[in-house]
């Protein structure tokens, strides 16, 4: 029978596991910089923004609108649930362009005590370069969408306000994170879907393409963060990350959405968070995710619980 390894083992095998990152930092983001080259893109010119909608087409995958398969669902009209998937694409992009503006900030932070001429460094700029082309995109698409900018609700908007000034280092890769990955799992379905509006689909491939070396960047440092942080630092990242994970998911639904397509908010929410196929949803799109995060130590003690408390964590 394999043994489970006990805390200082697994914490020797993530030293050990971390060399190569903790070594080859530089390599890392030169490798990045390199591919941003080669597949960065401007919405501006790459999208047709004059085209009109195409009648019958979703702006999201059925599959990924909070009510589908509910009872509400089945009794709601084709047009009010193609109604339902433009106001909640145009409310995962006010989603991004939240998060994403979040993320800028922490990554300005990150870099401010930092070598300018690093790699390291130059490529934190790049990826704050491509996230503000992001949250224009988004701003543009929501426009298309004819609907409001939908923002979080004032607790977790000023929640932001506080995570950008105050969190650590971990932390603030751990977000980013969360915030990347499962909407990523998300647009990595709603691009290749010939269901779905010609327009979405080019948002979302640009978005994926350019996220992924995000991601990989977010990643390598946070593998090297929760070696080389003391140990104070790697608690409070396993900590605050849960609580972020919690607040992420509500934040997944804006249920004004709802009011705006005439269904009744109250019983709409709570037929959402009763879905046994949107608990399946979210938990898919945060697989990669958890997977990652348990394997460096991250996914430990009451953060843990967190995570299962906000529905992403089987």
């Amino acid at each position: 029978m394999t043994s489970v390894p006990t805390a200082p083992e697994h914490d020797f095998r993530l030293l050990h596991d971390a060399l190569g990152p903790l070594r080859d930092r530089e390599q890392v983001a030169k490798r990045l910089l390199e591919s941003s080259a080669k597949h960065s893109f401007d919405p501006e010119t790459e999208l047709d923004w004059d085209a009109p909608p195409e009648e019958g087409k979703w702006f999201l995958p059925p599959e990924l609108v909070s009510l589908y398969d509910t009872p509400l669902w089945r009794g709601m009209s084709e047009e009010q649930r193609l109604d339902l998937a433009r106001h909640e694409a145009a409310a995962l992009a006010s989603l991004g362009i939240w998060f994403e503006i979040i993320l800028m900030q922490l990554l300005v932070r990150h870099v401010y005590d930092k070598s300018v001429t690093s790699h390291h460094v130059r490529y934190a700029l790049t990826e704050i370069a491509d996230e503000c082309r992001h949250s224009m995109m988004f701003a543009r698409l929501i426009e298309k969408c004819e609907t409001p900018a939908y923002r979080v609700r004032r607790d977790h908007h000023n929640l932001g306000r506080v995570l950008k000034t105050v969190s650590t280092t971990p932390g603030s890769f751990a977000a980013t994170l969360l915030g990347e990955e499962i909407l990523d799992w998300m647009q990595r379905l709603t691009f290749p879907d010939e269901r779905v509006q010609t327009l979405v689909r080019g948002v979302t491939r640009i978005h994926v393409v350019e996220e992924a070396r995000h991601v990989r960047y977010a990643r390598e440092e946070l593998r090297r963060q929760m070696v080389t942080a003391p140990r104070w630092e790697q608690e409070l990242t396993r900590l605050s990350c849960g609580h972020a994970a919690r607040v992420f998911a509500v934040c997944f639904v804006n249920p004004r959405v709802y009011d705006n397509v005439g269904l009744d908010r109250r019983g709409a929410v709570a037929q959402a968070r009763a879905s046994g196929h949107r608990r399946e949803v979210m938990q898919s799109g945060a697989k990669r995710l958890t997977d990652f995060l348990d394997d460096i130590g991250v996914l430990r003690g009451p953060g843990r619980a967190l995570w299962k408390r906000s529905g992403l964590l089987a």
